[in-house]
């Protein structure tokens, strides 16, 4: 057989299909190598276009807190030939940048210390003058050649001692039990009470115009490349029990009320399908927002795999991608097992996805609980390039090089064979529009 060439109508000859199976074991066995088709390696930087990019936080990281910090990280991303950069925007109740939304809602324009600092938390550190951390960004980053998509990180989710929190009660939505909040367990008392958070209602209308006012603001006042949301952008499928969700449902229903059950398929999809209505608003928004203007905004989509998405946070991205609400998919695969991440890789919904839109993964290049040494970030990434991914995004800028037990210079000289040189980010329209 010709083993350069597919034709799939033609039968194939005994041999042919013993060819096939030992491709699909591994097992050469008596077969001429000729005829086992092989698989080469990517070649670093060999594709015209690849997502490179790097999510930016304020926790565990200095990165946002300084003028200078914010340059000197974004040139040496430039150096290392990315091409984009997740700035988180909206975390632990409080935006990063000044915001009027904000002001009138939270009483508070910007806030980039977090009170997990503990002794080190100062509201005031990084937001000095009127400083603008976005602006910053989006200047800087532009001049280095990276697309700027902030990040909306914390979605629908705050710290119960949060002045949001404190501020609209009746936004938050509680468990069957009427619990409101949600803590980590296993963390001593401090930190446990640090990182309780409670849950605004996604299906309320105040709340909802609160995020789209907040997301509006952002794409109508930053020369921004588009906007991220992840699934926080959804709801733990244990809440949804407040009185007001109720009775929407009760509503729907003939009166019925929710099942007790939250895992219930019909309850799920139900408030699913609601997240999903309020994305096609908000979606719709932005562009209307930024239609009369020469900036192109992009909605880009940072979730879980698809599985744990819907079952755990109410998030059916798979059903968002395939209305066309998310133009750029970054599934966060953080997994430092090798063959669990090829199966994640190799799930349907990303599949289905990469015919419509750049997909890329989310990789973990490192907790400050949790070092990742360059080599398996080499191989992940590898893996990713192989199977025609459109590119990846590293969580999080400090431990690309800094928060390791790797010498900084062995994990630098690591991205310089990754990415040996630059090449732009892949362009939606570049893609089959989806459906």
């Amino acid at each position: 057989p010709n083993v350069k060439q597919f034709k799939p109508n033609q039968q194939a000859s005994r041999a042919e299909v013993a060819a096939f199976l030992c491709q699909a074991t591994q097992t050469t066995g008596l077969i001429p190598n000729q005829y086992i088709a092989k698989v080469e390696p990517p070649t670093p930087g060999s594709t015209e276009a690849e997502l490179r990019g790097v999510w930016l936080t304020n926790i565990d990281s200095q990165v946002l807190f300084s003028t200078t910090a914010v340059t000197d990280s974004l040139e040496k991303l430039k150096e290392l030939n990315f091409n984009t950069v997740y700035p988180t925007v909206w975390n632990w109740g409080y935006t990063l940048y000044p915001s009027q939304v904000a002001k009138r809602v939270v009483g508070l324009e910007a806030r980039i210390s977090t009170e997990l600092e503990k002794d080190l938390f100062d509201p005031e550190k990084g937001v000095q003058g009127g400083r603008d951390v976005l602006k910053e960004i989006v200047e800087v980053g532009h001049d280095n050649g990276l697309r700027v998509i902030p990040w909306f990180e914390f979605g629908f989710k705050a710290p119960s001692y949060s002045e949001l929190a404190k501020r609209h009660p009746d936004w938050l939505t509680q468990t069957k039990d009427g619990v409101k909040t949600q803590t980590t367990k296993g963390l001593e008392p401090e930190d446990e009470r640090l990182q309780e958070i409670v849950w605004l209602n996604p299906f309320k209308p105040e709340v909802q115009q609160f995020i789209q006012d907040l997301v509006i603001e952002i794409v109508s006042n930053y020369d921004v490349d588009g906007i991220q949301f992840d699934d926080h952008f959804g709801l733990p499928v244990t809440f949804g029990y407040d009185d007001f969700t109720v009775e929407l449902y009760k509503k729907e229903h003939q009166g019925k009320s929710p099942p007790t059950d939250p895992k219930d398929q019909e309850w799920v999809r139900w408030r699913a399908n609601k997240i999903t209505d309020f994305l096609t608003k908000l979606f719709r928004a932005v562009k209307d927002s930024v239609e009369d203007s020469n900036n192109d905004v992009i909605i880009s989509l940072s979730p879980n795999p698809q599985r744990f998405s819907y079952q755990f946070f109410l998030a059916d991205w798979a059903s968002w991608e395939q209305r066309g609400l998310v133009e750029e998919l970054i599934v966060q695969i953080y997994r430092d097992n090798f063959s669990t991440f090829i199966s994640e890789l190799d799930q349907t919904e990303l599949k289905r996805a990469r015919s419509h839109i750049p997909v890329g993964i989310g990789i973990l290049s490192g907790l400050r609980t949790r070092l990742v040494p360059v080599s398996q970030i080499q191989r992940q990434v590898d893996a990713v390039r192989l199977r025609g991914f459109a590119g990846v995004s590293f969580f999080f800028y400090e431990t690309l090089l800094n928060m390791s037990d790797e010498p900084a210079s062995e994990r630098e000289r690591g991205f310089e064979v990754m990415f040996p040189e630059f090449v732009k980010a892949p362009d939606i329209e570049d893609w089959k529009k989806s459906n």
